[in-house]
């Protein structure tokens, strides 16, 4: 049992022009299960790239150095980096504005059986294995038998993650590294993938030659951790900052929390100072913006169908959010919170066809998509996306981009708005940080800027759509402290998207719950 199938003594992680991580010490041993943890930004995100082969480890030069790794070009991982990814080469392979129909891409079925000797070309024959895949063991475990044959991009987040998970499985790799694979789950799917972690490790601890690969686990929080994990490794400021057994590091954990809430209403109170003052100093900039006049009905859904081919999404959904209602919504995955909110946002076609009406107006009555935006705030899963095309894009660009509500950057921004910009950046710990690349940030950093990005402006509505993803645990509170004291100015009326009960915010009293399959497919609940 002591026989390592990792060893890195003395080496740095690198690509060909930059050095990520100076000095790694770490063993992988049979009979060992490990978590990977620590904060945004703190370096363990370029820990399992390395691990996965994506970045290079290296040895340095001085002392004695080691490396070794059995499962070398035979790991996976399955993040929500990867998942972001694999929804932007969808993007980019979409023929819908070729085609007398509309392009579904590829399906969950063609996307697997890529890993089983099928082809990525599009229009492909499929392999005659893709048509048992409902039969195999992979595909139960990840719960994925129902939607094989849905187009990627018409998948849920948890949905994507659960398709990109079978696939890995499918393929043969040894080594399986889970990035924060709870987020955005709902329920039901977290006991699915619970069970599978559980199963996969048990087997790899209790038998000689486990059919399913060895699984490291890399999570923002320490919380929902599985029982069967029994080491970790901490990073902090690019640096391994614990690496043992885990009940020392729940040990270290409990005390550090202890400290924390000793300092948490002194440091809720500074941040909540500083956010005053900074909304005291764009007063002028959300002034301009909400100096149109908007009825009290803010969206109104009349009867709205919403689906593709033979999938019912949305059916007969009546539903009326007015100023200061601040809603949360719920639901599994799939059951279409997201496409709730797209047809509010104007990224899903289908809503100028349907009875949805924003600010009094019904969608498409002639209103432009700027005079849409100017009233909203956008933090999703699409704009996530949208933004890590357009990468190269500075931290401070993306914010004051807020302002004008475009993906990057293309007018001369004011003094004004540059001195703003800044101020937002280093609220959120971002100061000095101003001119670097938004494509150079963790997955949650930069989901933090975007959260930003949507706040500047003081939008009459602010759609939040799961906006703790890839969040740890300090950013966290901090945004949910944020969108709670956005919510008291009585400004903008919040339309929030989460599965986590304990981001749900004490504003949040309206509830509108999705149930899909059921008659009628929604609750609207008042509390």
């Amino acid at each position: 049992m002591s026989e390592n199938l990792i060893t890195i003594k003395n080496c740095r992680i690198q690509n060909k022009t930059k050095t990520f991580l100076q000095e790694i010490n770490w063993e992988f041993k049979k009979g060992e299960a490990w978590l990977v943890t620590g904060p945004n930004g703190s370096g363990k995100a370029d820990f399992i790239k390395a691990l996965a082969g994506q970045l290079d480890f290296a040895k340095n030069s001085e002392g004695n150095s080691e490396y070794y790794n059995c499962f070398e070009n035979n790991a996976a991982i399955v993040s929500l980096e990867e998942a972001s990814a694999l929804i932007e080469e969808e993007r980019s392979r979409d023929e819908t504005d070729y085609m007398d129909k509309e392009d579904i891409g590829r399906t969950g079925r063609a996307y697997i059986a890529e890993v089983l000797g099928g082809s990525s070309k599009k229009n492909a024959p499929l392999p005659e294995i893709a048509r048992r895949l409902e039969t195999m063991a992979e595909v139960k475990l990840c719960g994925v038998e129902k939607i094989l044959d849905r187009g990627l991009r018409y998948m849920s987040t948890g949905e994507i993650r659960r398709t990109l998970l079978c696939r890995a499985l499918l393929s043969g790799c040894r080594l399986l590294i889970l990035s924060d694979p709870f987020a955005g789950l709902d329920a039901e799917s977290r006991k699915i993938l619970l069970e599978f972690f559980t199963t996969i490790v048990s087997k790899q601890l209790s038998e000689k030659e486990s059919p399913f690969p060895n699984v490291i686990l890399c999570m923002e929080r320490f919380h929902e951790i599985p029982d069967s994990i029994n080491k970790v490794v901490e990073f902090k400021d690019k640096k391994i900052s614990f690496c043992g057994n885990r009940k020392d590091y729940e040990d270290l954990i409990k005390k550090q929390e202890e400290e924390k809430a000793l300092r948490r209403q002194s440091e809720k109170e500074a941040f909540l100072a500083e956010l005053e003052k900074i909304r005291n100093e764009s007063k002028a900039i959300s002034a301009d913006i909400n100096s149109v006049e908007v009825p009290d009905s803010l969206i109104k859904f009349d009867n709205v169908n919403v689906g593709w081919d033979d999938h019912r999404v949305l059916v007969d959904l009546k539903w009326e959010v007015k100023k200061g209602q601040h809603y949360l919504v719920r639901g599994p995955n799939g059951s279409g919170k997201t496409t709730i909110m797209e047809l509010i946002t104007g990224d899903n076609m289908q809503v100028f066809r349907e009875p949805v009406y924003l600010f009094g107006k019904r969608r498409g009555s002639g209103e432009t998509i700027w005079d849409i935006k100017r009233h909203l705030g956008i933090v999703s899963y699409r704009l996530h996306v949208e933004y890590r095309m357009v990468g190269g894009t500075s931290l401070q660009n993306v914010i004051i981009s807020g302002f004008h509500d475009s993906i990057g950057l293309y007018q001369t921004a004011t003094d004004f708005e540059i001195a703003l910009a800044k101020l937002w950046l280093k609220l959120a710990g971002f100061a000095g940080r101003e001119n670097e690349s938004f494509g150079n940030l963790s997955y949650g950093e930069q989901r933090a800027i975007l959260i930003l990005r949507a706040a500047v402006k003081s939008p009459r509505v602010l759609i939040l759509d799961e906006p703790c993803h890839g969040l740890d645990a300090d950013y966290r509170q901090k945004i949910l402290d944020l969108l709670e004291t956005v919510a008291e100015t009585g400004t903008t009326t919040l339309l929030h998207v989460t599965h986590d009960p304990s981001e749900v915010l004490l504003c949040e009293k309206h509830i509108l719950e999705l149930h899909p399959g059921e008659e009628p497919m929604y609750k609207i609940i008042e509390q």
